[in-house]
């Protein structure tokens, strides 16, 4: 038995993608989004099926269904917008950091406005109100991405780290940086794949070490990450080991469950088994190894029961009898059952995993008639009911940021995108730009392509390659 896996980032919105072949390596995160195959592989397909009637809700059963195959009990939440102006969260079984469940689950915060994340003095005061800021910070190998967190230290000498803030990425930091952070009090979580698959490197993870950062792990998204938190422990544990084993088994569980409860405040109530704690676990199949390795080492078919708040919300048929709401399932030729029964979400109508994945397929394989229907002018509706659609947060939308932009000191970490080459890229109709794509298999080992397309991405290294290769065989 152990604890609940917690991550504290993930696009899930985005995870219905397959993995990209990414096709350079990068220094910035503001350059990749720039190439022509994002828009037609990621955010176009993504904008499509966000706006388009039924699929927000097949993309939340979905996501939330494909983080239970990895042990996943919390993970960051899908942003939902209205046409009637409102926005939200969409509330289904698991766990939301962003969404507080009551005595001992502050609501953290990953997104700002857009004037707090130019402004540092807003900024600040927008940090000590919060519980946890999980947000991107120096997302980069380049001098613009540390930029981003030299211009933390505001012009009054005052620095807007504390306890609250929580680093995404971090890849630019250095270890006086990570000095700072531990000074403060403040955490960072960690995504090597994604990293490495964009940028070639990852955060300098022993700098952070020897300087005492709370690290936590998260798997980013399915285009450039890991399925679930389960193969990102996987990557940090090739990492760790190419680096001459610098963390323990046990420190690395301890990244995906009690670190990550630490970082968001929930320390007291999930991220361990205790006594008076929160049933957040997971059951997996084995006992022949080193309790920490056992978790490291097993393979999805070997989770044989996921409970959340003390519901049995996934496991083997025999432990999930009397399950309100069963869908069975097979994961590598092992039959599994869902309980999918509520908390329903109040925005999107509740659908079966199975007729989910049906529709996403359908989806993917029509995205040009599909574009081509929400191009067409529209009426405004009279309808007193709102509309719900995704929130895609990678697109940051004008009035809202994932990672702070201030600029002090003469510093400038705004981003280096032209407007008028934006402009000229949303003016091409995603109709005639997209083309059908398929579904991610929502299971790592139902996946024949995974392997391959990770054994091709041009930006990984050599020794992590053949890691990864063992350790998702």
């Amino acid at each position: 038995l152990y604890p609940g896996l917690i991550d504290l980032h993930n696009h899930l919105s985005y995870n219905v993608l397959r993995l990209w072949q990414v096709p350079k390596r990068y220094t910035n995160r503001d350059d990749w989004a720039r190439h022509p195959d994002y828009r037609k592989l990621i955010s176009g397909p993504m904008n499509v099926l966000g706006q388009t009637p039924g699929y927000p809700a097949a993309i939340a059963r979905y996501a939330e269904c494909k983080c239970l195959l990895g042990g996943v009990t919390t993970s960051q939440g899908i942003a939902l917008f209205s046409n009637s102006g409102m926005s939200s969260f969409y509330r289904g079984f698991l766990r939301n950091p962003e969404v507080s469940d009551g005595p001992g689950f502050p609501a953290a915060h990953a997104r700002i406005a857009d004037v707090a994340a130019e402004d540092g003095e807003r900024f600040m005061r927008l940090l000590k109100q919060k519980s946890a800021l999980l947000l991107h910070l120096s997302e980069g190998t380049d001098a613009r991405a540390h930029r981003h967190f030299q211009a933390l230290t505001l012009p009054s000498g005052e620095v807007a780290i504390s306890s609250s803030l929580v680093g995404i990425h971090c890849v630019a930091l250095k270890r006086k940086d990570f000095d700072l952070m531990a000074g403060k009090g403040a955490s960072m979580v960690w995504s090597p794949l994604s990293n490495l698959l964009l940028y070639g490197k990852t955060a300098n993870i022993k700098a952070a070490k020897k300087a005492g950062v709370n690290i936590t792990l998260g798997a980013d998204w399915s285009p450039s990450g890991s399925k679930h938190l389960l193969g990102e422990l996987k990557v940090a544990r090739a990492v760790s080991k190419a680096q001459g084993g610098l963390f323990s088994d046990l420190e690395l569980v301890a990244m995906a469950t009690r670190n990550a409860a630490r970082a968001i405040k929930w320390h007291n109530v999930v991220g361990s088994l205790e006594s008076g704690k929160r049933a957040d676990l997971i059951a997996i199949k084995g006992t022949d190894k080193p309790a920490y390795a056992q978790l490291l080492d097993c393979r999805e078919r070997e989770i044989v029961l996921v409970m959340i708040d003390g519901v049995r919300r996934y496991g083997l048929p025999k432990l999930m009898r009397g399950a309100r709401h069963a869908e069975t399932w097979t994961v590598g030729g092992s039959r599994r059952v869902f309980d999918l029964a509520g908390p329903a979400d109040t925005h999107l109508k509740p659908q079966g995993l199975r007729a989910s994945m049906d529709l996403l397929r359908r989806g993917l394989r029509d995205l040009v008639d599909l574009a081509r229907e929400l191009e067409k002018p529209r009426r405004a509706s009279r309808s007193a009911k709102p509309e719900w659609f995704l929130a895609l947060e990678e697109e940051e939308p004008v009035d809202s940021c994932i990672r702070p932009r201030l600029c002090n000191h003469g510093t400038s970490p705004r981003r280096s995108f032209d407007p008028l080459e934006m402009a000229r890229a949303a003016a091409v109709p995603l109709s005639t730009l997209l083309g059908p794509l398929e579904l991610d298999p929502i299971s790592l080992c139902d996946d024949r392509d995974f392997l391959a397309t990770l054994d091709r991405q041009r930006n990984l290294p050599r020794p992590i390659r053949a890691a990864l290769a063992a350790a998702f065989a």
